[in-house]
């Protein structure tokens, strides 16, 4: 019978030590691997252990998780061999492809194992201070301006009424512009946390009130950045 492991890979490219050696294990189980990126993963499955032959598996692209890739699993689960699921960063199907192979494995009747590594969403949330009891992540807020300053009053009221936190992303290039509308738009009590760069070297995790943020220069260009929002 197929198992389907779900392994986390690196935040960071050079964060090789957040990843649980028992991970090597379970790649060592597979014959087949779905890889968001195959360059990325074969370069990360070499970082973590250089005994692992990478040609030696079968490669499959996950980004889409077309009628193709659907097929290509359903054969490979056909044929009684192992899958190993490999996201860009962080864990597979948490705000990263691998989700619906993951639901299509459950129509299957198949194993699927879960392993631990590194998730930037939680790791933000832990170091936050924030509410980690009653949280939501709502993943990327609208690019139009307007849309998004309607989408963070939303946050900052659900928030208030459920004594939630509010997890959020942006796309790296526009980071800076997200936190001038938070500003721009937030109740000066409420809490904002800027987890950037997590596991690397120059990692940083900040929670400051709106007033707070706005008294001090600040710049998250093309950085990996997660934001929490809490409001009292």
């Amino acid at each position: 019978m197929s198992k389907v492991y779900l392994v986390p890979s690196v935040l960071h490219e050079l964060a090789v030590h957040t990843i649980p050696s028992y991970i090597i294990e379970a790649v060592k189980d597979c014959q087949v691997i779905f890889a968001e990126n195959e360059r990325t993963s074969r370069r990360f499955l070499k970082s973590i252990c250089k005994e692992i032959i990478i040609d030696d598996y079968e490669w499959f692209t996950i980004h889409k998780a077309g009628e193709e890739q659907k097929n290509s699993f359903r054969q490979t689960i056909k044929d009684g061999k192992n899958i190993a699921i490999i996201s860009e960063a962080g864990c597979p199907g948490v705000a990263d492809p691998g989700q619906l192979l993951v639901e299509l494995a459950h129509q299957l009747n198949v194993t699927v194992q879960p392993l631990v590594g590194p998730s930037s969403i939680l790791l933000a949330l832990m170091a936050s201070g924030m509410n980690g009891q009653q949280f939501e992540f709502v993943g990327y807020l609208p690019i139009d301006n307007s849309e998004r300053i309607k989408a963070v009053k939303e946050m900052e009221l659900n928030s208030h009424k459920k004594n939630s936190t509010q997890i959020f992303i942006e796309t790296p290039y526009r980071n800076n512009q997200l936190l001038e509308s938070l500003l721009n738009t937030c109740k000066p009590a409420t809490k904002i946390c800027i987890a950037a760069e997590l596991t690397s070297a120059n990692e940083y995790v900040k929670t400051k009130t709106a007033a707070d943020w706005k008294k001090e220069k600040h710049d998250f260009h093309k950085k990996p950045v997660i934001f929490l929002l809490y409001a009292p």
